[in-house]
């Protein structure tokens, strides 16, 4: 609204109600200020006299809102989530995996609105936040009827960080004056733990069991599902792939090579993840999967290699053979089969730095996740030594 679209204006209260009236519009309008925001609203009447009763009673009934607190200063929380989402999709687009990008979005709407959408930026404190940790504690989800799990320590963390990036963004926009401490007040617990992973043994049951159920299927329509999740489960353990990496590996993305110290045949596979573009050169043992896959389904090179995961027969062939989980009680999923692939190749001695970029993570993960289980690490000679005998 311009001055020029103005004919009239008029003033109540000592300046703080404004009544004016539009070009073209019979009616009179009236605005104020109230909580810090500018206030707007038709009167829908014609005479100026009683135009001013309504606006008065209007900036009164407001202000009685205000003083009980209805009516509060700042930006709403709401404001600065839809800001944050609408920034983060453009600028990120491209450079972070599309579903993580969702993820941002799906936290706000499931999680982090329902508990602070009613508040200001500016009333997120550190105590605001700890109770929110401690109301996601007492409200997990219940599935299938089970007792409502709590939720895992990285599904919280991940969720503090996307209130984070809200709260970022309301101070860029000049909607918070500075950003709270947000971080846990109570250390982190330090104690060492692995994920869940298949020893030899256990990776030698699973891969049996696998090519069992590929040769004899319980029902003749399942023998192509049953022949992919064996060529799958060897095709994992021999590359190191993460699940969703390997549902984007198209046939063009895979190239047999002659490489390696022992010249023998090995895959390249040009990996499409959550960080990009990586590379990934598998064990010979992840050749014949391949091969086995293209030549069943006659793939053309643009298909992708695994368009499905076979979870349930995977989850039932486990139960079966009692791995579901493992000695600690963490469940054993298809992320287990990269645990494996890792876990093996720190027992064969392989160096850790090259595992790293080879599996497109970083040594410290390793270092953290998986060598801390591995004995075949701990040199004894260097252990047992002694100093000799007078």
């Amino acid at each position: 609204m311009t001055t020029a679209d103005i004919t009239a204006r008029h003033k109540l209260l000592d300046g703080k109600v404004q009544l004016y009236i539009r070009a073209g519009s019979p009616h009179w309008q009236c605005s104020c200020t109230i909580a810090g925001r500018q206030k707007r609203t038709t009167t829908k009447e014609e005479s100026l006299a009683r135009a001013k009763d309504v606006a008065r009673d209007w900036y009164l009934s407001l202000l009685g809102k205000y003083r009980q607190g209805e009516l509060r200063e700042g930006t709403p929380f709401t404001k600065a989530a839809d800001q944050f989402v609408a920034e983060y999709g453009a600028i990120m687009e491209g450079e972070r995996n599309a579903h993580y990008i969702k993820s941002q979005s799906i936290r706000l709407r499931v999680h982090l609105i329902p508990f602070f959408g009613d508040k200001m930026v500016a009333e997120i404190t550190p105590g605001l936040v700890q109770e929110y940790r401690a109301h996601r504690m007492k409200t997990g989800v219940a599935r299938d009827g089970k007792t409502p799990q709590r939720p895992a320590r990285n599904t919280l963390h991940q969720e503090i960080i996307t209130l984070r990036h809200v709260l970022k963004t309301a101070e860029r926009h000049g909607w918070l004056p500075y950003l709270p401490n947000i971080s846990a007040p109570y250390k982190a617990s330090g104690k060492v733990s692995h994920r869940a992973w298949f020893s030899p043994e256990e990776y030698k049951q699973l891969y049996k069991a696998t090519s069992d159920r590929a040769k004899n299927p319980k029902r003749e329509r399942w023998r192509s599902a049953c022949e992919d999740l064996h060529d799958y489960v060897l095709f994992m353990v021999n590359s190191g792939l993460r699940p969703d990496e390997a549902l984007r590996v198209e046939v063009r993305d895979v190239e047999v090579a002659i490489d390696g110290p022992d010249k023998q045949r090995i895959l390249h596979i040009t990996v499409r993840g959550k960080r990009g573009v990586g590379y990934c050169k598998t064990m010979p043992g992840a050749v014949l999967p391949f091969q086995r896959m293209v030549k069943r389904h006659g793939y053309k090179p643009t298909d992708l290699l695994f368009p499905t995961i076979q979870r349930e027969l995977f989850n039932t062939i486990l139960d079966e053979l009692g791995l579901k989980k493992d000695r600690e009680g963490n469940a054993r999923t298809t992320y287990s089969l990269r645990h494996t692939y890792i876990s093996f190749r720190l027992i064969e001695g392989a160096d850790i730095y090259q595992v790293a970029k080879n599996c497109r993570t970083s040594v410290e993960m390793i270092e953290k996740y998986y060598a801390s289980h591995i004995k075949d690490m701990i040199d004894a000679g260097a252990i047992n030594t002694r100093r000799p005998k007078k």
